[in-house]
């Protein structure tokens, strides 16, 4: 009787301590979480269901990684020189942009010191054969070293081939850095990463984990997908390294991406990305070459942008949207998700009541279900501004791309939901150069033969739990 007593007391304390804490989380989270809708789903969870919110909390409820930008600033500071030689090589090349952009250029220099630059040569690479293809050249061909950085790397038929192409090229002297998310790649093999530092190539996988206090803070990612062989190639885009990006994951059949290949100086702005991120788990800077190779014959314009959870301002989303806001004919946008927060559909749909033509390819399966349902529940909203929903039809769609106007376009790895503009560190590559946004559009133009314009009235057949799973699935928005 009295051991019950007990454990009822017992009880009823931790009760309180939880109950306690929850409420103490939920005005933290009111301080810090800087949506409304976070802030309120937070705070109500923490106090009703503290057992299960707390821990969720400490573990998705951070959106700041300021970490991050501050050991940057510590690499400026001790590597002064380097630094001033690296951004000296890059803003040689600074572009003047024409008037019809120049509130771009303005909101470039408050986001980045990475400016819009001249001299390169943009090539576009629409699947994964093409991009394997190109990218296994440029690394059979590289004289000095090899950064390469993937979200996911599998030890499949693909992983093997890169891993025993960077094998080859640290036994022929050259240096070879690779970086791996540490959750993106959580599935890659120990002996995989083995073998490589077996054969003198350094290898690190990218965390936002490195002390105790923040040992489960597990929601950022680096989902940057980044190649540079000798500061004169460099590659970016939406593809990682496996066999399911050629198309051989009989779930998802063929794998439409879009890739980049890069000369002249965005392959210096892309390098700098890189060494970031390899700062930030080594803090060391590998030598790397900052002469630009330009590319007078093209001269296409580029801008190297990358973003994070450790930008000041939430760039990915203040430029997305100011890139919205400024269309006047059209906007077209490829990605696999549509989870988008209240700025970006709010800016959607008021672009398309001006008369914009507002065009949204996603893929017609799934390959995160939460996601793929949340994306219905738009579909009514959408149809009622005269926004088009397309679904790709000939495989999975995974491209990230965005056409405004016939002013700029971007590829690389942001997708159209509140992970990518929040809490991925991200790099896309826009140009204002016009033959290579005619040629976005015509990439574009196939992908939408290949689509079927959504038709509003199959989803209201749709029964009645599709539906609410759909709903269900876009209350969990913020954190997908």
């Amino acid at each position: 009787m009295l051991l019950g007593i007990n454990l009822v007391s017992i009880y009823s304390v931790a009760t309180v301590i939880v109950h306690g804490i929850g409420i103490l989380t939920a005005a933290h989270g009111v301080m810090v979480v800087r949506s409304s809708r976070g802030a309120i789903a937070w705070g109500i969870s923490l106090i009703t269901f503290p057992w299960v919110a707390i821990p969720l909390y400490w573990i998705l409820g951070n959106n700041e990684f300021f970490e991050y930008a501050q050991a940057l600033q510590n690499a400026y500071r001790e590597k002064h020189n380097l630094v001033s030689q690296a951004y000296g090589a890059i803003l040689e090349h600074k572009a003047i942009l024409p008037e019809r952009l120049s509130t771009i250029g303005k909101l470039t220099e408050v986001f980045t010191p990475l400016p819009f630059t001249t001299g390169n040569e943009l090539e576009l690479l629409i699947d994964g054969e093409q991009t394997y293809a190109a990218m296994l050249k440029a690394i059979a061909q590289a004289e000095n070293y090899i950064l390469l950085q993937s979200y996911i790397i599998n030890s499949d038929r693909t992983g093997d081939e890169f891993q025993q192409a960077l094998i080859a090229k640290a036994n022929q002297g050259v240096r070879v850095n690779l970086l791996y998310d540490k959750i993106g790649s959580r599935k890659l093999s120990r002996r995989y990463l083995q073998t490589l530092r077996r054969h003198g190539i350094q290898v690190n996988g990218f965390g936002s984990t490195r002390r105790k206090g923040n040992r489960f803070r597990i929601n950022f990612r680096n989902h940057r997908k980044i190649l540079i062989v000798d500061g004169k190639i460099a590659f970016m885009g939406g593809l990682n390294i496996g066999d399911e990006y050629l198309g051989k994951n009989s779930r998802f059949g063929l794998w439409r991406d879009t890739h980049l290949q890069l000369r002249g100086a965005a392959v210096q702005c892309l390098q700098s990305v890189f060494l970031g991120d390899w700062y930030w788990v080594t803090r060391e800077i590998p030598q790397v070459c900052w002469q630009v190779d330009e590319v007078t014959e093209s001269n296409q314009t580029a801008l190297i942008l990358p973003t994070g959870p450790a930008d000041r301002l939430r760039n990915c989303n203040l430029f997305f949207l100011s890139l919205i806001e400024r269309s006047q004919n059209r906007i077209w946008i490829a990605s696999p998700y549509f989870v988008p927060n209240t700025s970006i559909l709010n800016a959607l749909k008021l672009a398309s009541l001006r008369g914009v033509e507002v065009r949204i390819i996603l893929p017609n399966r799934p390959d995160h279900l939460t996601a793929y349902l949340c994306s219905f529940s738009y579909y009514t909203e959408l149809e009622s501004v005269g926004i088009q929903l397309y679904r790709y039809r000939s495989g999975f769609m995974h491209q990230k791309v965005i056409l405004i106007d016939r002013d700029i376009a971007g590829i690389g790895t942001v997708n159209l939901d509140n992970r990518s503009f929040f809490l991925n560190f991200e790099v896309m590559t826009f140009s204002s150069d016009r033959h290579f946004i005619s040629s976005i559009a015509t990439m574009l133009r196939e992908d939408l033969n290949s689509s079927r314009l959504v038709n509003l009235n199959v989803y209201q057949q749709k029964p009645f739990w599709f539906k609410l799973a759909a709903r269900v699935s876009r209350l969990l928005a913020p954190i997908l």
